[in-house]
């Protein structure tokens, strides 16, 4: 996914996999010279009975369980990586233990820095990415662009998982928003939709259609001149 954390992956890694159905959402804000504003937010509110329930073991099929000490550690790690990062300012992170929720959101320079962030992170984690993702804003056309490309290694790591792992991907959400100063003209994506005020493009996506490569959520989306 785009804007992976060490937060995230940890919490994809040892929740996800116990939980019956989440929510990945990928919102950006993006102003007419290319900045903006980036929102990352794990949901598992729908679950939430079923992971406080987790929360309180040790581990669950051979995964260590996090404590909540941990996931807000990890969360002050990817929020300091990120305060780092070139053309990266205002990094906040919050996790709220009461639904599950957790968010982390910063203000870019351009739209193209958080091209790499996912790679870096990861890379720094020694883990594989299972997308490629870059953007790209040209205020003088008002053209954006999110090209995405599928990793095969993500098709062959959940190969891997247990039967009984891999069935929680069936009804995880990958729900990706972009917001606008200027109307959009067009979407390129068949599965985006345009918003009633005009100014919001709203991609949803089966996870699991996205590890095994069924799903392309690249984007071109033409804002009015």
């Amino acid at each position: 996914m785009p804007f992976k954390t060490k937060f995230l992956v940890l919490l994809g890694l040892s929740m996800m996999l116990f939980t019956g159905c989440f929510q990945v959402i990928e919102e950006i804000n993006l102003h007419a010279d290319g900045s903006g504003l980036a929102t990352l937010t794990v949901n598992l509110s729908q679950s939430k009975s079923k992971v406080a329930s987790i929360m309180l073991l040790d581990s669950v099929n051979g995964y260590k369980v996090p404590s909540q000490q941990k996931i807000r550690q990890e969360m002050s790690e990817a929020v300091a990586y990120l305060k780092k990062s070139p053309g990266i300012t205002n990094v906040k992170g919050s996790t709220d233990f009461s639904n599950y929720i957790a968010t982390i959101s910063f203000e870019f320079r351009n739209v193209a820095n958080i091209s790499n962030l996912t790679k870096n992170i990861l890379n720094r984690m020694k883990i594989r990415a299972t997308d490629q993702s870059s953007y790209t804003f040209n205020p003088a056309t008002l053209q954006f662009r999110r090209n995405y490309q599928h990793v095969a290694s993500a098709r062959t790591e959940y190969a891997k998982l247990k039967a009984s792992d891999k069935a929680v991907f069936k009804d995880a959400v990958y729900i990706a928003i972009y917001r606008f100063e200027n109307q959009v003209t067009s979407a390129s994506n068949r599965q985006a939709s345009i918003s009633r005020s005009g100014k919001a493009v709203m991609l949803r996506s089966n996870v699991l259609a996205l590890i095994d490569g069924r799903s392309n959520i690249s984007n071109t989306i033409q804002l009015k001149k």
